[in-house]
């Protein structure tokens, strides 16, 4: 990764950012605690953007048709989160896996 990909990723993000903060303050709290939900377990399609892309995109949308948010993704952040990325890989489950592998080649 280049120093000119470098300064491309922070733009993108800095954009992206904004338009999180052109969303409704009820909008801005979940779409926080999601992104913080995400950091934490992490998805592996979390790396490309596309996953928080898409959600702020479904965000805009349900503010566009005057819903709340809480309409849009029901009471349960958690699982409004995990519903998304349920076939998806997490760094948990690649570590998860090479640990397994670590100690099944230990044991032989």
């Amino acid at each position: 990764m280049g120093i000119r990909d470098i300064i491309e990723g922070k733009r993108e993000w800095r954009a992206h950012m904004a338009r999180v903060k052109a969303l409704p303050p009820d909008y801005q709290i979940v779409y926080k605690e999601i992104q913080k939900y995400y950091f934490k377990i992490g998805p592996v399609e979390l790396v490309d953007g596309s996953l928080l892309s898409g959600i702020l995109d479904f965000f805009e949308e349900g503010v566009a048709a005057e819903k709340g948010v809480m309409e849009l993704i029901g009471t349960d952040v958690a699982t409004f989160c995990d519903e998304l990325v349920k076939d998806s890989r997490t760094y948990v489950d690649i570590y998860q896996e090479s640990v397994s592998k670590e100690v099944g080649d230990g044991m032989k």
